[in-house]
């Protein structure tokens, strides 16, 4: 649903030895890809029969370092990655698992981690929604609304983190003036009642306002649209710097990032046949200051 946020992009440690135990940042919120590469790292080791101290010479990182990536408390860099790699057999199993690494932030939940940073590096990013206004364009006020309905119940301090993060994700659009922002909505999410007037009003001036920018494209699907060719269910869709297309779903619970070719490819077909169903950006503009007088 779009409901937790980021800042995911990968850290850099630095190499000498000896080093003492405070040297490198800690993670604050080690994901669950830390903890299972560091676990990785320290059953490799264990086979090897090295311990942290051993290993961290043949790496030329501290022992402190060597346990803190074990636990999941590090972020490894590349030269880790590598000499770990080299050091423990060259099983390969160090290089795969670290293309899946992400940093646990606050307000970010496990399954959305990867993709928001995809989504930081994309050179185009496709978005369509059918059940709230997609987090990127979502007001203060609404974004809150959003997080204080979940279930289970968050305490205070971790809605704080979550409505944090979501505003800093925003940043993303101001940040990239010439990276293609696309979004196709629902026009009954618009329509979805919370708050009062003034809390309606806001959000619509502020999908607006973020909307309004040449790289960014905002079209609504008409209530009498009818049937579409998204009725499966929300979906984003983006690009790498690489000229890669990946895919993004998400539901109770849960995220799938989807980088199949043939299934992309079948979602980039469904984006591009409701862009031509849905109504024109200038006319979903008018629509939602139609929707807004009306309040």
């Amino acid at each position: 649903m779009d409901i937790a946020e980021e800042n995911t992009a990968p850290a850099t440690v630095a190499e000498a030895l000896p080093a003492p135990a405070g040297e490198y940042e800690r993670e604050p919120h080690p994901s669950d890809s830390l903890r299972t590469f560091g676990a990785v790292v320290q059953a490799l080791r264990e086979h090897a029969g090295l311990s942290r101290v051993e290993l961290g010479e043949r790496v030329r990182y501290s022992r402190h370092t060597v346990e803190s990536v074990e636990l999941g408390r590090r972020m490894p860099d590349e030269a880790f990655v590598e000499r770990a790699e080299e050091a423990l057999g060259n099983t390969g199993a160090l290089r795969r698992a670290a293309r899946h690494l992400t940093r646990g932030e606050a307000g970010l939940a496990a399954w959305f981690r990867r993709w928001a940073r995809l989504e930081r590096e994309a050179v185009s990013l496709c978005t369509y929604e059918c059940r709230l206004v997609p987090g990127l364009l979502q007001s203060e006020t609404y974004a809150r609304a959003v997080f204080e309905g979940t279930i289970p119940l968050r305490t205070d301090e971790e809605l704080e983190a979550q409505l944090a993060a979501r505003m800093h994700r925003q940043e993303t659009m101001r940040e990239r003036p010439t990276v293609p922002f696309s979004f196709i909505v629902e026009e009954h999410v618009f329509r979805r009642r919370f708050g009062d007037a003034q809390a309606m009003r806001e959000l619509i001036d502020h999908v607006l306002e973020r909307s309004a920018p040449r790289n960014v494209s905002l079209q609504v699907v008409p209530l009498e649209g009818g049937l579409h060719a998204c009725l499966d269910g929300p979906v984003q869709v983006l690009e790498t710097p690489e000229g890669r297309r990946l895919g993004y779903s998400e539901g109770q619970k849960n995220g799938r990032l989807i980088s199949d070719a043939k299934e992309v490819s079948a979602l980039c077909q469904r984006y591009d046949t409701l862009r031509s169903q849905a109504l024109s950006p200038g006319a979903s503009r008018d629509l939602l200051e139609r929707l807004r007088g009306e309040l």
